[in-house]
């Protein structure tokens, strides 16, 4: 008897962020499937996949964040508890897609008696039965090392390169928000330097002990009568990028644009997004953008091409890294 064995990919999706996952769907040419996710009284969460996935290389897809009355610690929860049943169910791998990764600015300890929660978020993947993790732009290159298994880091450079490309100007200056983020906006230049893209920094100070506080102090680059483009990997609170745009503007720069992968908009950030001088903010779509936030400034393109490429290239046992020259290491 001749026995054929057949690969079967499973995409699931929770409840954080299904249009994301929908989007994914359709560029891999899958059914999302059902996890028919069932909440009781007192909030707690059971899933059972309408199908079979015994043998499946099974995906489940959730970015952290909180929405429609849930926290991020729900939405991490809530991924956990599908990754069990799948592992439960026999799949044949199981990995965990979290385009935004929780607690990623907790990766070391700034001060005494502090936690790493990136690295119990990454041992909390491992217990469910994750194999193998997908994030796009984790806060810091090190958060690889705390799974215990393989991870493909993807970035958005790609589609926020074809953004600059589509609607900015020739010589735009590429700007780094602080020290910490400049080998990525170099890299966007070098990529840009058909353009003439040039790159520059804000250096800024964290006052100690506070959070979500940064200070800029000053311009190191040339930006006098250019287009400035702040790059970062999140926009959180809003105040690093709005402190960093009004000092370039003090130093010659005519108009600044801030892109971002995260547009996590905590607190006052959408406040002082629209009250700033940034002409635009563009943010990829790792996270939803709830209405009560959508301003006419802010912009949102897609990563979901970026994602499947990475979850077919992983299913076909291909190079995930290939897909972006290798610029996704480091």
């Amino acid at each position: 008897m001749e026995k054929v064995t057949t690969k079967r990919l499973a995409l699931y999706s929770g409840r954080t962020h299904p249009g994301l996952a929908i989007e994914v769907a359709g560029h891999l040419g899958v059914e999302l499937g059902q996890p028919n996710i069932v909440e009781f009284a007192n909030g707690e969460v059971r899933p059972r996949f309408g199908e079979s996935v015994r043998g499946s290389d099974v995906f489940v897809i959730q970015t952290h964040f909180g929405v429609d009355g849930r926290s991020i610690n729900d939405s991490i929860m809530e991924q956990l508890i599908m990754c069990d049943a799948a592992n439960r169910a026999s799949a044949k791998r199981i990995t965990a897609v979290c385009p935004f990764y929780g607690y990623a600015r907790q990766d070391r300890k700034a001060e005494g008696r502090e936690p790493i929660t990136a690295r119990l978020v990454a041992d909390l993947m491992k217990a469910a039965g994750v194999k193998r993790m997908i994030s796009i732009d984790l806060h810091s290159g090190q958060i690889q090392g705390f799974f215990d298994g393989p991870v493909d880091h993807l970035t958005s450079m790609p589609v926020i390169e074809a953004y600059i490309r589509e609607h900015a100007p020739h010589q735009p200056v590429i700007v780094s928000p602080d020290a910490g983020r400049i080998k990525v906006a170099q890299r966007l230049a070098q990529h840009l330097g058909d353009r003439d893209a040039s790159l520059a920094f804000v250096y800024k100070r964290r006052p100690k002990g506070m959070t979500n506080v940064a200070e800029a102090m000053e311009v190191i680059g040339d930006v006098e009568g250019r287009l400035c483009i702040l790059t970062d990997d999140m926009i959180d609170t809003g105040g690093t990028i709005v402190s960093a745009a009004d000092i370039l503007l003090e130093r010659g720069a005519t108009e600044v644009w801030a892109m971002a992968t995260h547009g996590v908009l905590s607190g006052p950030a959408v406040e002082r997004l629209q009250k700033s001088r940034i002409a635009r903010v563009v943010l990829t779509n790792t996270l939803p953008l709830p209405e009560e936030k959508k301003i006419p400034k802010i912009e949102v393109i897609s990563v979901a091409g970026i994602i499947a490429e990475a979850l077919s290239a992983v299913f076909d046992d291909t190079s995930v890294s290939e897909i972006f020259d290798g610029d996704n290491l480091g």
